[in-house]
């Protein structure tokens, strides 16, 4: 008890070294005052439009993959348990429809994919736009090289993603073959979760890690960005959670109607656009500092 009270202690006190660095407060500052300009607002208005406009085919090319390709019951029921986790409102609503879909000819496959495509280059043009300012990169890449790289960054999100859910299932599979007739206890299902967010966590993270350092048109230090990836992995989490419980009180469906559930989306798009943004321009800020301490 002695040790783990000095441990928490100690963890008390580097929490106050760290927040009492006049550095960071000023880097938080800069990035707040970022934050409310309207270029940043154009852009995550951009990217959220265009992320709606991925999200859906995206999500029913997973579901095609996963219940029609790979016939995984597991990895279906994973990414359903993801989506009731991760999306803010309409669970049930978009989940049923997805199933649904699904099912249908193999022409909406194909028209999802093509979408994808297309909307992929819309959310990562102004990303890169946005990312070359804030490393101070003057010049963008043509058009033709932004969607060769959007292409490439979608495939490989995509892919994280998949690896992301065949993990998870892979380690539910084993943890219900160990334990048998026990799988379905409270205390199974609620570690099954922990698995989960887990692996969900690591693959946000590795996400955002992509995107701040390939999509600048230049070079950009490799443990800035990984740190920076790595908190607004952490803070997307934790405002996700917040967002939800804040839903009651914006009264969105007052308001929309049976467009309620686009509009949560969209406005949750525009939010994780800003911490992306405001995530590449901490790490800029304090890679500045550290080079004009050398």
């Amino acid at each position: 008890m002695k040790s783990s009270g000095q441990g928490t202690a100690v963890a008390v006190a580097r929490a106050r070294e760290v927040w009492s660095d006049p550095g960071l407060r000023q880097r938080l500052r800069e990035t707040a005052r970022y934050l409310t300009t309207t270029e940043v607002h154009t852009y995550a208005f951009s990217v959220a439009a265009n992320a709606i406009l991925s999200f859906f085919p995206f999500l029913l090319l997973m579901f095609s993959v996963t219940e029609r390709q790979l016939h995984s019951k597991l990895m279906s029921d994973v990414l359903v348990d993801l989506l009731r986790d991760y999306l803010p409102a309409g669970q049930d609503f978009v989940i049923n429809n997805l199933r649904k879909m699904v099912w249908a000819h193999g022409g909406i496959k194909i028209f999802s994919l093509a979408m994808l495509l297309f909307s992929s280059s819309g959310v990562f043009l102004p990303l890169e736009v946005a990312l070359n300012k804030v490393w101070g990169i003057p010049k963008n890449r043509s058009y033709w090289g932004n969607q060769i790289v959007s292409l490439a960054l979608a495939f490989g999100c995509g892919a994280l993603a998949m690896l992301s859910v065949a993990a998870t299932a892979g380690n539910q599979y084993l943890i219900s073959s160990v334990l048998g007739d026990f799988g379905n206890n409270v205390v199974v299902r609620g570690f099954e979760f922990g698995i989960m967010k887990i692996f969900a966590l690591i693959a946000g993270v590795l996400i955002f890690f992509a995107i701040f350092y390939v999509l600048p048109n230049g070079s950009v230090p490799f443990r800035p960005v990984l740190r920076a990836a790595l908190i607004t992995g952490v803070v997307w989490e934790c405002c996700k959670y917040l967002y939800i419980l804040s839903l009651p009180l914006l009264k969105l469906q007052d308001v929309y109607g049976p467009f309620s559930i686009s509009v949560t989306l969209m406005f949750w798009a525009f939010l994780s656009g800003l911490l992306l943004l405001g995530g590449a321009h901490l790490s800029s800020t304090r890679n500045s500092e550290e080079l004009a301490t050398l």
